[in-house]
């Protein structure tokens, strides 16, 4: 028997959602996706966000879930936070593209003198 259970998390994970709204996690196969996901996160190198006594990224994923140290983000949500990643990364690529600028017009007064 797995600990926790599927309904456990699915439990957890709804537990976050106001009445009246839908539930973020309808099916067991939600949290394998979800679990995985942060497991291939954790293999890639990310550290963990729990003192989890069994090495394994799967069980720690689990552990995290199951300790509300990860969220399972709604389609909008999902949405949401990909706009504003793409926004972030927009922002540093324009942010480089200035100091580059300002480096190539200082190196072009420096000739000049």
């Amino acid at each position: 028997m797995l600990h926790p259970s599927y309904h456990d998390l699915m439990s957890k994970v709804n537990s976050e959602v106001e009445s009246g709204e839908a539930p973020v996690v309808n099916s067991r196969y939600s949290i394998v996706l979800a679990t995985s996901k942060r497991a291939r996160q954790l293999i890639d190198g990310v550290k963990p966000l729990t003192n989890s006594s069994c090495p394994k990224p799967l069980s720690i994923a689990i552990d995290e879930l199951n300790q509300a140290k990860i969220h399972i983000l709604s389609e909008d949500e999902a949405a949401e936070a990909e706009r504003r990643k793409a926004e972030r990364e927009a922002q540093r690529m324009e942010e480089q593209e200035r100091k580059a600028a300002e480096a190539e017009e200082m190196i072009a007064v420096a000739e000049e003198d």
